[in-house]
């Protein structure tokens, strides 16, 4: 079988060695990596293609762990609008979204992801779970496939109060509905017997309530005074999830805040905590929920600022922790390099301006092999290691911002943005090369991109969200 060789970069493995080979190269077979090493020791076959990577880098490819679908096509959107951001949003996620604006913004999402150099990225279907038609779900993997990126579609069951209140656009016409919890549930298994394990494996999906118990304030750090009990709801909603997971063996994925993980721990059986679950946010969360974490063996995954998140106390722990960007609204992006610059310096301030929080080796491990680990998904990606999917990019760091050419992980860390990424390759297929996209095209996607957008704003007539960008002023009133 021929093969694809990277040569002459400088190569960053992120293996159990943690190798970083000058002239190094890369050499992919199929959809796998064959070999990792220096470009003298990597032999060529007849028929063998070869790419010149010199004064370029290496690395795996990128791994955002958490982001939410839906949120390129509303960027900026009630940014500075009172109520909070997500009261406005969600309603429009719920009663505003069609099939098509799913799959168009899945366009936008994965073709942002991928000249950012992420190969792989959690998208969960709105701001809070919607998974009462699983089409959503179906058309936002659909776009990842034809760019051909990996996705793990995350969707489950919304919060309380149950019944929720949705709209479908299906005819051309909003039709009102109540949707009871298990109708969400079966929505949501609808979406894993379509979709998990397509694409040839490159689409997952996970199991995803909005948070790990339902029945207190989700995204209030003072919530422990506020509940003391797991109540009837609290204990089946976690066994309807746990009993879904394990009927299809896939994994599990929520928010939990303080208060959560303590009340989550009191049903042992159906706990939604373990190895087979990754936990976003964690802010306020107490000592005591530290060591339930730890015990259980739960991932968490932390999108800074965060700064009520214990990320130290936590990895000081063994609790696996992978930075991810929360998706790009009302004001982010899903570019993991400059996110992981943030999370490094927001923990500086957090740590009196101690430098050495975090070390850029570090940072890299968080979005890459840890990211891998927290997925369950450290034996097919996070490194470049023979044997594990082929999915790498090549960044060109032949540019002022990145030299002089030494320390390359420090570069990379600390000056390089998503921008810097020429070549991308998934499960052995080249998606993109000299910033050139080969899977689908640019221009259409965005304009898809652009015309759903515009059109959701008219359906829900949300103009009186859009504001001027308070020239002048130091602090904007309602």
């Amino acid at each position: 079988m021929t093969a694809t060789i990277f040569r002459h970069a400088t190569v960053i493995a992120m293996d159990p060695q943690r190798r970083i080979i000058e002239d190094g190269a890369v050499r992919v077979t199929g959809n796998r990596i064959q070999a990792v090493g220096a470009s003298a020791e990597i032999a060529t076959q007849p028929g063998d293609r070869q790419i010149d990577c010199r004064g370029k880098l290496i690395i795996p490819g990128l791994i955002d762990a958490h982001g939410h679908a839906g949120h390129c096509l509303i960027r900026s959107l009630a940014s500075d609008t009172s109520p909070s951001w997500m009261k406005i949003v969600t309603p429009l996620y719920y009663h505003f979204t069609t099939r098509d604006f799913w799959y168009a913004d899945g366009l936008v999402s994965g073709l942002e992801r991928l000249r950012a150099g992420v190969t792989t990225g959690v998208s969960i279907i709105s701001s809070m779970p919607r998974s009462d038609d699983p089409e959503f779900a179906v058309n936002h993997a659909r776009a990842y496939s034809q760019i051909g990126l990996r996705e793990i579609i995350c969707t489950g069951p919304a919060g309380l109060p149950w019944p929720q209140q949705v709209t479908r656009w299906d005819s051309g016409t909003p039709l009102r509905r109540s949707i009871t919890f298990a109708e969400m549930m079966e929505g949501a298994e609808a979406a894993i017997q379509t979709l998990d394990g397509s694409d040839q494996g490159r689409i997952r999906v996970y199991l995803t309530p909005f948070t790990i118990v339902p029945s207190i304030d989700p995204s209030n750090i003072s919530t422990p005074d506020q509940a003391v009990a797991l109540t009837p709801d609290d204990r089946m909603h976690a066994r309807a999830v746990r009993d879904l997971a394990r009927k299809y063996g896939i994994r599990l994925h929520s928010d939990a805040f303080a208060g959560h993980i303590r009340l989550a721990f009191q049903d042992q059986e159906n706990a939604l905590l373990g190895p087979d679950i990754h936990l976003q946010h964690c802010w306020g969360i107490s000592p005591d929920e530290i060591d339930i974490l730890a015990q259980t063996g739960t991932h968490v995954t932390h999108a800074p600022p965060g700064r009520a998140t214990p990320v130290i106390e936590m990895m000081s722990r063994g609790i696996s922790l992978a930075i991810t960007t929360d998706g790009t609204a009302p004001s982010r992006y899903f570019d993991m390099l400059q996110t992981a610059r943030l999370f490094q310096s927001v923990q500086h301030v957090q740590r009196n301006h101690d430098r050495f929080f975090f070390p850029p080796g570090k940072v890299l491990e968080m979005i890459t092999i840890d990211a891998a680990r927290v997925l369950g998904l450290q034996d097919q990606i996070g490194s470049l290691e023979p044997g594990k999917k082929a999915d790498l990019v090549v960044l060109d760091m032949d540019q002022p911002h990145l030299t002089p050419d030494w320390m390359p992980v420090h570069r990379l860390i600390h000056q390089a943005t998503g921008a810097d990424v020429e070549t991308v390759m998934v499960d052995g297929r080249l998606l993109m090369q000299g910033r050139q996209v080969a899977s689908v095209d640019v221009k259409d996607a965005l304009e898809q991109g652009r015309h759903e957008a515009a059109a959701l704003v008219r359906r829900a007539g949300a103009q009186s969200h859009m504001h001027d960008p308070g020239w002048g002023q130091l602090y904007r009133t309602f």
